[in-house]
């Protein structure tokens, strides 16, 4: 049974710093693709970032580039999404993601998928 905690948001200042931690069990990272998607109230669920539990390859939204690092620790079976230099626009609902269909890191994140294993979600809010 896939299961996902997610931890690590809360309300920084613009320019500031968060960690997101997803702990996932239930399947085996190779297998897996996992991502970062964010929701804002009235607005359609983005794809932030993706990556490849297999080959550890990325994939990241415009937005984010050059400031959100997605990456996996297989020994601790958690997805980090390392969020710098915030913006108020990243302000959200971030949710971690499993998708267990072979797939690529782009094409999950390029729309979200409501059979995408996941759950509720966590708040993230840049604000001075």
């Amino acid at each position: 049974q896939v299961q996902l905690v997610e931890s690590g948001g809360g309300q920084v200042q613009p320019g500031e710093s968060l960690r997101l931690s997803c702990a996932v069990s239930g399947f085996t990272l190779d297998s897996a693709y996992i991502g970062w998607f964010r929701q804002v109230a009235g607005k359609e669920r983005e794809g932030v970032s993706c990556i490849s539990g297999r080959h550890g390859s990325t994939w990241y939204t415009d937005s984010v580039k050059g400031r959100f690092t997605i990456s996996v620790d297989r020994a601790k079976m958690t997805v980090y999404l390392q969020m710098n230099s915030l913006r108020p626009e990243d302000t959200a609902r971030y949710y971690c993601a499993v998708d267990l269909v072979e797939t690529t890191e782009q094409e999950m994140c390029a729309e979200w998928n409501p059979f995408y294993q996941h759950v509720q979600g966590i708040q993230v809010t840049v604000s001075s």
